[in-house]
């Protein structure tokens, strides 16, 4: 059996429950149609030479809704990349303990969960995933509208000596009629 062929068959296997052992970010990304996209994985208990590998999960409806085997580094082959792979698209980093995925010009059938996954004995350890949705026009967000607020006139109670004041006039203005 193929690699790339066992890799998938595991991968449809194992539950895909998100471990803390590998570290994924970001947990998601929305993105326009021909920008760049990095995702990484960082491997928190394995020894330095754990290969890291990528896989993506197609979005529904997708007829290509399983997991397909995309790349992975190793240190004497470089870049392994898996069937139908756009190479020229996909690029993987790595360093001692963790595996950059960077995608350029993306398009919305790059749409997907990009998992990172380690292989064990006899355990697969899947990163939590990263959902990128690529969409050719960003969805705006309407600003609420600001309604303009009326200044509050303040009302002043009058000073008790001036109301005094105010009161004896009147007091005098009575008399004197």
């Amino acid at each position: 059996m193929q690699p790339g062929l066992w890799l998938l068959l595991a991968a449809q296997l194992a539950g895909l429950h998100g471990s803390s052992v590998l570290q994924q970010a970001p947990g998601s990304i929305l993105v326009q149609t021909n920008q760049m996209v990095i995702m990484s994985c960082e491997a928190k208990t394995s020894p330095a030479s754990t290969r890291i590998y990528w896989l993506r999960r197609r979005q529904p409806p997708s007829p290509d809704s399983h997991h397909e085997f995309l790349a992975l580094w190793d240190s004497k082959k470089g870049i392994v990349y898996g069937q139908n792979v756009e190479q020229e698209k996909l690029t993987v980093f790595t360093d001692a303990v963790r595996s950059i995925l960077n995608l350029t010009r993306v398009k919305p059938a790059d749409s997907g969960v990009y998992f990172c996954m380690t292989i064990g004995t006899p355990e697969l350890t899947f990163g939590k995933g990263t959902q990128l949705s690529v969409v050719d026009v960003l969805p705006t967000t309407a600003r609420p509208t600001k309604k303009p607020t009326p200044k509050k006139k303040v009302c002043h109670s009058p000073n008790p000596v001036t109301q005094k004041g105010l009161q004896r006039r009147a007091r005098l203005r009575l008399l004197k009629q």
